[in-house]
């Protein structure tokens, strides 16, 4: 089971990024777009609604983050263009997820890089 290190959320020239850092190889995930920005929190089923108008849920399949991240599970960027909350909505049985509100439906692509195995989300802050 691939262990979740380090989370972190940056705002770049043409684009905000959220990332999930491991210690070993990335392993299967989902990257899906929600109408709003309304979260189920892991088993107990209490919503959350993060800040923003739409939103997106990352889900990690066989990973782990309990007891090897210990760094901050809600980040809130009012000033980000695009990628306004990300907060942990679950980790349980080794499933991780993560919600983004968006402020708006955006351009978004889903990456995976290596040394430091990561997974990227990008959300496109372009205009026209």
């Amino acid at each position: 089971m691939a262990a979740v290190t380090t989370v972190r959320v940056s705002e770049q020239a043409d684009y905000d990024r959220f990332v999930l850092q491991f210690d070993g190889p990335v392993p299967t995930y989902t990257v899906k777009r929600q109408a709003k920005p309304t979260f189920s929190l892991g088993a107990s089923g209490q919503s959350i609604t993060l800040s923003g108008t739409s939103g997106v849920l990352v889900s990690v399949h066989s990973a782990t983050e309990s007891n090897t991240y210990s760094g901050p599970t809600d980040f809130s960027h009012p000033e980000f263009l695009v990628l306004k909350e990300a907060r942990l909505t679950q980790d349980f049985e080794g499933y991780v997820s993560w919600g983004l509100g968006i402020a708006h439906p955006a351009c978004m692509r889903a990456f995976v890089l290596a040394n430091p195995a990561r997974l990227i989300v990008d959300f496109s802050t372009a205009t026209g």
